[in-house]
């Protein structure tokens, strides 16, 4: 009896399993630093992705662009906001990297970056060199910001060491305060423009930005040609009466290669049809394109997002 009993329980077992839904595929998301645009992007990418993709499951943390393509190069996370010229130095080896990155695979491209050096307007910085001996608050290390603020030091023949002091906040927010008290005369960040910190900044504070020479320029593309001048048009921020020239990037999607490639398919898919949610949270993604998110910027594409490139004509 003991026998038939085990016998009905394993039956039972066998089709409660054969009647619920495949295993639940975890993934851990990285996006960036409070008060940036890329943990608002990250929540609203994790709804549509989970109702695109049946039985994803999704956890959303916050991290920055370097930090994110070597959290999925180490298997700590499968998918990351990043940013294009960083990712590339990744996948070259080149520093801050330790190694060569060789786990991430390009998803999509989605809209561009301004870095962004906004100045009290009495500390009197109207050119990257009248950063020395000045006090600045940057993002700390494994952020994008400060990888493109060491190095613009750098091609000014400076570093950290040349300034009254350099701090490394972990969210804008308090970076701005830093600004807003006096701690601090210069901030550096990369993200969209208008940048909401740099609003909230100038509620409070005179700013300016500061525009990228072109001496500047021609070293930072001598070391990534990834990086690109853009413009950050007059009236953007208050008080500013011109278009200010600043070093610029692109924010993509990048993934582990190793994800399956029908989830990396779904997720490449519902990006393309939901451009429209997607601008609601970034408004510089409206009018993205399935052409403008296959731009190879020189990161292997992974094989998901490959599949639906093609089906659409824009590789």
């Amino acid at each position: 009896m003991k026998s038939v009993k085990v016998s009905r329980l394993a039956i039972l077992a066998a089709s409660v399993a054969l009647a619920l839904p495949a295993a639940a595929q975890q993934v851990t998301m990285m996006t960036g630093p409070q008060g940036g645009s890329w943990v608002p992007l990250g929540g609203a990418l994790k709804n549509m992705w989970e109702k695109a993709v049946p039985g994803l499951a999704m956890t959303v943390t916050p991290g920055a662009g370097i930090a994110n393509v070597r959290g999925i190069d180490e298997g700590k996370a499968q998918i990351g906001l990043a940013n294009s010229p960083t990712t590339v130095d990744g996948i070259e080896g080149r520093a801050p990297y330790p190694k060569k990155v060789t786990k991430v695979c390009q998803v999509a491209n989605l809209y561009p970056q301004y870095f962004q050096v906004a100045a009290l307007a009495d500390a009197k910085v109207n050119s990257y060199a009248d950063l020395k001996g000045k006090s600045l608050v940057t993002q700390p290390k494994g952020n994008t910001a400060e990888a493109v603020t060491e190095a613009v030091l750098k091609a000014n023949g400076m570093s950290y060491q040349s300034l009254a002091k350099a701090n490394f906040q972990a969210s804008y927010t308090d970076a701005v305060s830093m600004m807003k008290d006096g701690h601090a005369q210069v901030m550096t960040m990369g993200t969209t423009a208008p940048a909401s910190a740099i609003m909230d900044l100038a509620s409070a504070r005179d700013v300016k930005l500061v525009p990228v020479d072109d001496k500047t320029m021609a070293e930072m593309n001598k070391q990534n040609p990834g990086y690109i001048k853009r413009v950050v048009k007059a009236g953007t921020y208050p008080k500013q009466d011109k278009d200010v020239q600043v070093i610029g990037y692109s924010t993509h999607i990048v993934a582990a290669c190793d994800l399956p490639e029908d989830v990396v398919y779904k997720i490449t898919k519902a990006m393309a049809e939901n451009v429209d949610d997607m601008a609601a949270v970034v408004k510089p993604i409206a009018g993205l394109t399935p052409k403008d998110m296959a731009v190879d910027i020189g990161v292997p594409f992974h094989k998901g997002a490959t599949r639906y490139y093609k089906e659409k004509g824009a590789i």
